[in-house]
C-alpha cells in the first residue's frame, strides 16, 4: 500500500484531484516550546553511555573483599608493625588505580556517545532543524525518513508510503503502514517513505524509554568472564569463611604464644586467601581496552561486547558500506526495447526529484542526471529493501501520464528474460545494475511488477573501501569465517568480494534458493561465504541458522533492514554513518565508517580475555595454596608460618606487578569458552603443589631449628620455597617468552634476592636465610615442586583440554 501524497502536478500550485491532500503542519513555535519547557514538558530520560561517577566509586570502593580485607587492616594497624599493615595500603592504591581508570574510560565514552548521538529533525515555526533527543517536548513535530528512529511516543501527522518496523518492541517482524492519526512507539523506526508525527508522550512516559536507557547503559556486568569471577569469588568465600575460623582458633586459643604476634599471623593466613586483585584487574583491563577503542573512533554502547568480539569465529558482512564505501557513480545508461535515451534520462532526473531521501544508488543517479523541471511526481512509491524497486507516477510536461519502476533488474524481469544475460555479464565485472520499467499498474497494486515494461539498464560502479581487502585478510589469517551477505544481485557481490580476495567468493549463492529450515540452511552458509539477493528477514535466519551450528556470530551493517539481523546477532557492529535505527541496536558502533577498525576490536577484546584468563590463573593459585596451608596449620596444631608482611611481598613480585603487565599484552589467541574450568584445572594443582612444598619445608625447618629466634628461620626457609614456587607458576604463565616477558620475571627475581641481602631490607620484612644447609633445602624442596608443576600440568593439558 502506498500512501499518495498531495503532489502540484500542473505548476500553479494546485494538487492533482486523484491526490488526497497532506496539509503540512508548522510544529510548535518558538513560545509554546518556552512554556513546555518550563513545564518540565521535556524528553528528559537520562540516556548514559557510562556509569556515574558515583557508581564508579561505589562500584570499586565498597566490595566485598574490600570490606574483609578494611577490618584486618584496622586490626593489624593497632597490633603489629606498620610493615605488617602494607597490604591495607595497596588495596587503596589498587582501588584508586581502579576508579581513575574507569573515570578515564567513561570520559572517553561519553565524549565518543555525543558525537554519536541520533539527532531527530523536529519542524518549529514551520522550519525543520536537528535537536538532540533531551530537547524535544511535548508536542513538538519530528519529521521521519527511511532508517529514522522514533525517539519518543507520537501520533502520525503526515505520511508519505510511511513504513514502520515495530520488530523491536512487538516481536513482527513485518512492517506496519502508518497513517495521519495512527500511533507511533518509541523504539520502532522507519523503513519506507517518510512523514512526520506530533510528540505525546516524552521522557520516561515513552513506551521504550525504560527500555533504552538500560540497553544503552555502559555496563561492567552479563559477560561470561566476569559472570565466571564471581562463581569463583562465591567458592572462595564458602571455603574461606570456615577455614578462618579455624585458622582463628588455633592461633589465639590452642597455640600459647604471643597474643599479638598469634592475631598478626592470622591475619597472615586469611588476607592471602582473597583474590582482591582481580576483580580490580578485569575492570582496569576492560577499561583501557575502552580508551585504546576510543581512541580509533569505536563506541563501545555495552562493555561485553569487547570480550564479546574476542569470542567471534563468523563475521557476516553487509557489502554496500561496509566492503565498499557508500558513494557510487552511473558509468552508463543502457536504454532497451529501442527506448529514446534521452526521454529515459528525463525520467531517470524525474525519478530522482521524487524521492526526498534518496538512498546511495538514487543519489548517483540524482548527480548524472538533472531534474526536468516540465515534469511533475503525482504518486511515489519508496523504496524497500524487501521488495528490491521503488517506484514513482509523473505527469509529464506534453501532459502525459506515465508509471516507472526502478529496481533490482531479477526481480522486475521474468526468469527467462534474455536481458538477464547481459545483466550477468554486468554482474561479473563487480558492477551493479538497476532496470527501469514502465508499468501500466497502480503503484498501490501488490502486482505493479507484473508485466512492466524493460526501458533501461542504469549500470553503476561502487566505490572499494580502500582497507577492506586488508581487513578481510586479517579476518582469515585470525581464523575468523568472513561471510558477505548482501540484497544486491549474488553475482556482483562475488564480483566484489573476489577483487578483495576473499576465498570462496567464486562460489555465489542466491538466497532465494536457499533452504527455509534451519539446519539445512547453516550447512549451506557453513560452505559457502557470498549470499546475494538476501530478505532483512533472512539476515536475521542466516545469523540464527549459524548460531544454532555453535557458532559466535557478529554482524555488521549501515541500513535499516540490518537491524533485525543486528540485533540477533552476537556482537552488532553499526557504521557511524549508518541509521539511527542501526546505531540504537548495535552495541559498537564504528564513528569514524572504517571497516578496518573492527580488527582493533576484536583484537582488543583478545587481549583483554585472553590475559585476565592468564593472570586470573596467578591470583587463584594464591587463594588455593593460603586456604591450603592454612587448612594444614590447623590440622598439624603449628604457629602459622607467615606474617602479613610476607605474603605481601611474595603477592607483590609473583601476582600484583606481573599480572599488571600480563594483562596488558598484545594477545591474538581467540577467547575460548568455559573461562572457570580453564583457569581453575591449573589454579588447583599449582595451589596444591605450593602448599605442599612450603609446608614440608616450614616442618623441616621446625625440626632443625631450635632456641630464639626459631620461628622466624622456619618462617623465612617456607618463604623462600613458596617464593620458588610461585615464581616457578610465574614462568609458566608467561609463555611463550619474549624478551620483555623473560625481563619481567627476572626483574622480580631480583628484587627479592635484593630483599635477601640488604640488611635492612631484612629487617623490614623479618626475612634473614640462617645457615647454609636449611635454606638449600628450602631451595631443593622449591626445585622438586617445580618440576611436578610442569608434570601436572602438562598432564591436565591432555586429560583437561580447554
Amino acid at each position: 500500500m502506498t500512501q499518495r501524497a498531495k503532489i502540484d502536478t500542473d505548476g500553479t500550485g494546485n494538487a492533482a484531484d486523484e491526490a488526497p491532500v497532506v496539509h503540512r503542519v508548522a510544529g510548535l513555535t518558538s513560545a509554546e516550546v518556552a512554556e513546555r519547557v518550563a513545564r518540565g514538558e521535556v524528553n528528559d530520560v537520562p540516556v548514559r553511555s557510562s556509569r556515574s561517577t558515583v557508581d564508579i566509586v561505589r562500584g570499586n570502593v565498597f566490595t566485598r573483599f574490600n570490606a574483609i580485607i578494611g577490618v584486618l587492616w584496622v586490626i593489624m594497624l593497632f597490633v603489629a608493625p606498620i610493615q605488617d599493615s602494607l597490604f591495607g595500603f595497596v588495596i587503596i592504591a589498587n582501588t584508586g588505580i581502579g576508579i581513575i581508570q574507569e573515570l578515564r574510560a567513561k570520559k572517553t565514552l561519553d565524549g565518543l556517545a555525543v558525537i554519536g548521538e541520533a539527532k531527530p529533525t523536529v519542524r518549529r515555526d514551520g522550519t525543520a532543524a536537528e535537536v538532540s533527543t533531551s530537547e524535544i517536548v511535548l508536542g513538538d513535530l519530528i519529521e521521519l525518513g527511511p532508517g529514522d528512529k522514533v525517539v519518543v511516543d507520537g501520533e502520525v501527522a503526515e505520511a508519505e508510503s510511511l513504513e514502520i518496523d515495530e520488530s523491536l518492541l512487538t516481536g513482527e517482524a513485518d512492517p506496519v503502514v502508518k497513517k495521519p492519526g495512527d500511533r507511533m512507539m518509541s523504539g520502532s523506526f522507519v523503513v519506507a517513505g517518510g512523514g512526520a508525527f506530533t510528540a505525546t508522550k516524552v521522557g520516561r512516559e515513552a513506551y521504550a524509554a525504560q527500555l533504552a536507557e538500560e540497553a544503552s547503559r555502559f555496563t561492567l556486568v552479563h559477560s561470561e568472564l566476569r559472570s565466571g569471577i564471581s562463581t569463583i569469588l562465591k567458592y572462595v568465600t564458602w571455603m574461606m569463611v570456615p577455614t578462618a575460623i579455624g585458622l582463628i582458633i588455633s592461633q589465639l586459643v590452642v597455640k600459647d604464644t604471643n597474643f599479638k604476634d598469634s592475631i598478626a599471623r592470622t591475619v597472615g593466613g586469611i588476607v592471602p586467601m582473597i583474590p582482591e586483585g582481580l576483580v580490580l584487574l578485569t575492570s582496569v583491563a576492560f577499561a583501557i581496552g575502552v580508551i585504546r577503542l576510543g581512541r580509533k573512533q569505536c563506541l563501545v554502547q555495552e562493555l561485553p561486547a569487547i570480550e564479546g568480539l574476542a569470542r567471534v569465529d563468523v563475521v557476516c558482512l553487509d557489502k554496500t558500506g561496509t566492503l565498499t564505501e557508500g558513494g557510487m557513480d552511473v558509468t552508463e545508461l543502457r536504454p532497451l526495447n529501442g527506448s529514446d535515451e534521452t526521454y529515459v534520462r528525463k525520467v531517470l532526473g524525474a525519478i530522482g526529484e521524487s524521492d526526498p531521501r534518496p538512498n546511495a544508488s538514487l543519489q548517483a543517479i540524482i548527480d548524472a542526471y538533472p531534474d526536468s523541471d516540465d515534469w511533475r511526481c503525482t504518486e511515489s512509491l519508496p523504496f524497500s529493501s524487501a521488495r528490491k524497486y521503488s517506484g514513482a507516477a509523473f505527469s509529464e510536461g506534453n501532459g502525459d501520464a506515465s508509471s516507472w519502476l526502478l529496481g533490482a533488474p531479477d526481480v522486475l524481469l521474468k526468469a527467462d528474460d534474455p536481458t538477464l544475460t547481459e545483466i550477468d555479464h554486468l554482474n561479473e565485472q563487480g558492477l551493479r545494475v538497476l532496470l527501469l520499467a514502465r508499468t501500466t499498474r497502480e503503484l498501490d497494486s501488490p502486482q505493479v511488477a507484473l508485466d512492466a515494461r524493460p526501458t533501461a539498464l542504469v549500470v553503476l560502479e561502487q566505490r572499494l573501501r580502500p582497507d577492506a581487502g586488508e581487513t578481510l585478510a586479517y579476518f582469515a589469517d585470525q581464523n575468523v569465517a568472513a561471510k558477505v551477505i548482501s540484497g544486491d544481485n549474488a553475482v556482483s557481490v562475488g564480483a566484489v568480494a573476489g577483487k578483495l580476495g576473499l576465498p570462496g567468493a567464486e562460489n555465489t549463492v542466491d538466497a532465494r534458493l536457499l533452504p527455509a529450515e534451519q539446519s539445512a540452511m547453516a550447512d549451506e552458509l557453513d560452505r559457502n561465504a557470498v549470499f546475494g539477493r538476501v530478505t532483512p528477514q533472512q539476515k536475521r535466519d542466516m545469523v540464527g541458522a549459524l548460531q544454532s551450528h555453535g557458532h559466535t556470530v557478529a554482524m555488521t551493517g549501515d541500513g535499516v533492514n540490518d537491524v533485525l539481523a543486528l540485533k540477533d546477532a552476537d556482537i552488532g557492529v553499526s557504521m557511524g554513518s549508518g541509521s539511527e535505527a542501526t546505531r540504537a541496536v548495535a552495541q559498537i558502533v564504528l564513528l569514524n565508517n572504517s571497516f578496518a577498525t573492527l580488527p582493533s576490536v576484536v583484537a582488543e577484546g583478545r587481549r583483554v580475555i585472553g590475559n585476565i584468563t592468564r593472570v586470573a590463573t596467578l591470583f587463584l593459585t594464591k587463594t588455593v595454596y593460603s586456604v591450603l596451608l592454612a587448612v594444614l596449620v590447623v590440622c598439624s596444631q603449628v604457629e602459622y608460618p607467615f606474617l602479613p608482611r610476607h605474603l605481601t611481598l611474595l603477592s607483590t613480585l609473583t601476582i600484583g606487578v606481573p599480572a599488571f603487565f600480563l594483562a596488558l599484552a598484545p594477545n591474538k589467541e581467540r577467547a575460548k569458552p568455559n573461562f572457570v574450568k580453564r583457569v581453575m584445572r591449573y589454579a588447583i594443582p599449582g595451589g596444591i603443589v605450593a602448599a605442599a612444598a612450603t609446608f614440608t619445608t616450614y616442618l623441616v625447618a621446625r625440626s632443625y631449628y631450635s632456641g630464639t629466634g626459631a620461628l622466624d628461620a622456619e618462617t623465612s626457609a617456607a618463604t623462600l620455597t613458596l617464593f620458588l614456587v610461585s615464581m616457578w607458576v610465574l614462568a609458566i604463565v608467561a609463555r611463550p617468552y619474549t624478551w620483555w616477558r623473560i625481563a619481567l620475571v627476572a626483574t622480580m627475581a631480583g628484587a627479592f634476592l635484593l630483599v635477601l641481602v640488604v640488611p635492612w631490607l631484612q629487617d623490614f620484612f623479618a626475612l634473614k636465610l640462617v645457615g647454609v644447609t636449611m635454606p638449600w633445602t628450602a631451595v631443593a624442596i622449591a626445585a622438586a615442586g617445580a618440576a611436578l608443576l610442569e608434570v601436572a600440568w602438562r598432564w591436565v593439558d591432555r586429560r583437561f583440554p580447554a
